[in-house]
């Protein structure tokens, strides 16, 4: 514990208590709480995106509602993830179009090699893993591409934040780790 206190104030990732929210995102997460006056047809959305099958950790969708077209964002690791997420987005009453803009992974054994590795060290962690993972779809969302990995999702706080971005700069065959978890507002 002292050693990943240390390494967490020694790299400079500790900020002040009162220079981090929740930032506005350019698209709803399906795996973010629910807002109490969010319209019927995101909560539907959120809804059907986060019932879908083969969704995981190592996915990231998301959405913009724009009247009654919904652009689909993010990265999945099936092309079926993809076109399923289509498809029942436009099954919902009051949606006239949808936009798919769901980029799909390469296909790589390395890739999944860092994927599991990350996923172990991230909820593997007794910290992080009893807190984020003991969930159908939890808050913390692996994406890895070519060696690289982004962080999506949202914590409690900038603590968890930072033990999980030491975490997965720990994993070997990562080259960059790029950090967009979002602090929950308190």
């Amino acid at each position: 514990m002292r050693r990943i206190l240390y390494l967490i104030l020694a790299t400079g990732l500790w900020l002040s208590p009162g220079s981090f929210a929740l930032g506005q995102a350019s698209h709803e997460d399906p795996y973010l709480m629910q807002q109490g006056n969010e319209s019927k047809l995101v909560q539907q959305v959120r809804h059907e995106l986060l019932m879908l099958p083969y969704y995981s950790i190592f996915d990231d969708l998301g959405f913009r509602v724009n009247g009654s077209t919904v652009t689909l964002v993010g990265d999945v690791t099936r092309p079926t993830l993809k076109s399923d997420a289509e498809g029942v987005v436009k099954r919902i009453e009051g949606v006239t179009q949808v936009v798919n803009q769901v980029k799909v992974l390469p296909l790589s054994n390395m890739d999944w090699q860092v994927r599991r590795a990350v996923a172990r060290a991230i909820y593997g962690d007794p910290q992080i893993g009893t807190r984020y993972g003991y969930q159908a779809l939890p808050s913390i969302h692996i994406i890895v591409e070519n060696g690289n990995v982004t962080l999506e999702g949202v914590v409690a706080n900038q603590f968890d934040k930072n033990l999980i971005n030491v975490r997965a700069n720990s994993v070997p065959n990562v080259f960059k780790v790029t950090n967009n978890l979002q602090v929950e507002k308190s």
